[in-house]
Order: structure tokens, then C-alpha cells, then sequence
């Protein structure tokens, strides 16, 4: 990876991309798109999905999973990867052996990885890159969780940034109408994430924090929680807030002068699916979050229309301090590749103007400005809270 001299004036670039999940024999192949971007960065960060590792056995709490190759960490970070968050909901889907042999085998490689270990206080331990004088820090979390899939303080896993859900009857006197979902983060992970926020702040360093989180398939919305989790991490001194797991493109947010990225949706994901899996009736409600979402067995890449849209995320940092963002868009074909649009690309407005759409959908007040091949969020409101 190119890095910068030691002379802190010098502008460094964070790029950080969505979701990765290699399930070919040549992983290399998901990057060749992009690799030139990812290389381009002088830090890279990403979100793991998939075991690299061949130990372990699948746990029975599992759903939808695959087991990808350990070679297959070199091939990301060939690509360009830096940083690997681990921190999700498959982390543990081959038990513990396999999710500590996956971060064995991207170390190995030459990437840090975070958001998992042997116990939570590994697992909260930051992963710490310097660029020249200045020291990034990336902390990693994980909302959507199987039972027992995050660390404690004698048991493997990710560090947990748990949330709780209540359903609020609306009409009293109608049984079976719509109810009112309220989400809400849990107590004690919150105060942990911000804990490590501020330890990582007083250290002088850029943190940011990732967390996969929200609701998935399901265009604009955003939960309760993840407002108050990325509120209370900004507050507490983060730079920028990447969020995975959705599978699809969420709003960004800028509070306080800090970016939100709710979902930076898939980057390098292979999905193949059979006739007999999508039978099921788990698969069957999957699909109808997302209306429109047709599988194609023949393809690598089986997830909703709007998935084929997404963004690279572009953190740019002078003198320690956040100076810009923005992000590059995307287009992820039939063979999971994320190809990077230019402004002259179609596509590239078809993205650009989604973000428009589910941004105000939700309720954020950010519009986005393109500039030659990037595009950069500008608050339209005061910004805070």
C-alpha cells in the first residue's frame, strides 16, 4: 500500500468498502475491478463475512453460510484490504477453531484484523495503523448476533454492540394491526463502545468506528439504535462511523461534522444459491423484503436489484484531523464484482440519485454533490443534535 511521508500536512486517504464473502476457487477474482481504488488508499479497510479457514464445524444456530478458503485472506489483501473487521453475524458460524484461525490467517497475510478474539477484552482491542505521524484507529462491533456469538470475558467471539426490540400496540382496541417497532442499544455495550472511543481519542489518534448493524434487504430504513450508537460514538470523539451488514445502500448522515455511513451494502460477495434453497419458507420471507428480488441460479451474485448498487467510502485526514469525505460509486455485475463508476457512466447517476431517494426516505437531511468521479455528502440542515 502507498503511505505517506512523514510530514503530517500531507493529506492521507481511508477507503473503506462493504461487505466481502469469496466463495470461488481464485478469491482474487472478485477484485479485479477494483483493486487499483483499494490499492490507491494509503489505508484500506473492510468487512469479512465468511470463515478463512478449513477447522471447525458449523454450529446448528447457523443459517445461510459458507466456508471460504484460507488462501483466500492473501487474495484480499493482494487487493489491497489493510484492515479486516470480523465482527458480524458469521463469525462464529464454524465455532470458535475456525474464527480464530481466520484472523490467524489474514494476520499472516499482512492484514490487522479486528472485532474478534479469544475473549471481549481482545476482541474490543483496536486495530491500530500508522501512516507517517499519524495513527488511525479502527474499532469493530457487531449489532446482528446468533445466540452466544459474542465474546464475554472466558468465551470467543466479537465484541457486541447488542440492541433491544420493542413492539408498541397502536390501536388498543384492534387485535392484529401494525404495531410500532422501537429498537433501543444495550446498556452496557454502549458504554463500552464508548469507553474504547475515548481511550483511542486521548491517544491523539483518527478513530473509526465500524459497526455491522441495521436491517437488511429493506430499502431507506433505518433502525432507532443505530442513530443512538453512531450519535453517542461521535459524541465521544469518533471521526466517522462505517456501517455493514444490510446487503443494500442506507443513507449517510453527517452529525457534527462526522459522517455516518448506515451501509456501505456488498463489495465482493458471492451467493450462490439452488432451486431447493430458495423453496424454503425462510428464504421465501427473505425474498419478500425486498419486492422485485428474482434469484438466478446461474449467477454468482443473488441478492435485490438495489444490491447491485454501491460505494466506496473516502475519508480524507490532514494533520490527524478529519478533512473531507465522500465516496466513489459502484456496480456489482453477475459474477459479484464491484466495477467503479465514472461520472460519464450511467450508472454512475443511477447511483448517486438512489442515495438521494433512501437518504430522504429516512429522514436524513444530506444531499449529495458530484464531483468529477466522487461524490461528497453536504448537510442541507444544522448540523448536531
Amino acid at each position: 500500500m502507498e503511505t505517506s511521508s512523514n510530514q503530517s500536512s500531507i493529506p492521507l486517504t481511508v477507503l473503506a468498502v462493504g461487505d466481502i464473502g469469496p466463495d470461488r476457487e481464485d478469491a482474487a477474482e472478485l477484485f479485479a475491478l477494483n483493486s487499483s481504488l483499494l490499492q490507491s488508499g494509503d489505508v484500506t479497510f473492510g468487512q469479512l463475512e465468511f470463515v478463512l479457514s478449513d477447522q471447525g464445524s458449523r454450529l446448528p444456530q447457523v443459517r445461510h453460510t459458507v466456508r471460504a478458503k484460507p488462501k483466500d485472506a492473501k487474495a484480499l489483501v493482494d487487493a489491497g484490504l489493510d484492515v479486516v473487521s470480523f465482527a458480524g453475524n458469521h463469525c462464529l458460524d464454524f465455532g470458535a477453531e475456525a474464527m480464530l484461525d481466520t484472523a490467524e490467517n489474514l494476520t499472516a497475510a499482512g492484514a490487522v484484523v479486528v472485532g474478534v478474539g479469544a475473549d471481549i477484552h481482545r476482541a474490543r482491542k483496536p486495530a491500530v495503523v500508522q501512516r507517517g505521524q499519524t495513527e488511525i484507529s479502527f474499532l469493530s462491533y457487531s449489532s446482528v448476533l446468533p445466540h452466544s456469538f459474542w465474546a464475554t470475558e472466558n468465551r470467543p467471539g466479537c465484541a457486541p454492540m447488542r440492541a433491544f426490540t420493542v413492539y408498541e400496540q397502536v390501536e388498543h382496541d384492534q387485535p392484529g394491526t401494525p404495531a410500532r417497532v422501537h429498537t433501543f442499544p444495550h446498556r452496557q455495550d454502549l458504554a463500552a463502545l464508548v469507553e474504547d472511543v475515548r481511550r483511542e481519542k486521548e491517544q491523539g489518534r483518527f478513530v473509526v468506528v465500524s459497526v455491522h448493524w441495521g436491517i437488511h434487504f429493506i430499502p431507506a430504513v433505518i433502525a432507532d439504535y443505530q442513530r443512538d450508537v453512531a450519535y453517542a460514538a461521535i459524541d465521544a470523539g469518533a471521526d466517522a462511523i462505517v456501517g455493514h451488514h444490510a446487503h443494500i445502500l442506507k443513507g449517510i448522515e453527517i452529525y457534527r461534522g462526522a459522517p455516518i455511513f448506515y451501509s456501505l451494502a456488498n463489495f465482493a460477495m458471492d451467493t450462490r444459491v439452488t432451486p431447493e434453497q430458495v423453496a424454503t419458507v425462510a428464504f421465501q420471507e427473505i425474498l419478500d423484503l425486498n419486492p422485485g428480488w428474482i434469484p438466478n441460479f446461474k449467477s454468482t451474485y443473488n441478492f435485490p436489484p438495489d444490491s447491485r448498487k454501491t460505494i466506496v467510502a473516502k475519508l480524507t485526514i490532514e494533520d490527524g484531523k478529519m478533512a473531507d469525505f465522500g465516496f466513489f460509486p459502484g456496480w456489482i455485475n453477475d459474477n459479484s464484482q464491484t466495477e467503479i463508476l465514472t461520472g460519464d457512466d450511467e450508472r454512475f447517476d443511477q447511483v448517486v440519485e438512489y442515495m438521494r431517494l433512501i437518504t430522504k426516505e429516512a429522514g436524513i437531511d444530506t444531499d449529495y454533490r458530484r464531483e468529477g468521479d466522487e461524490v461528497r455528502p453536504v448537510a442541507l440542515a444544522r448540523d448536531g443534535r
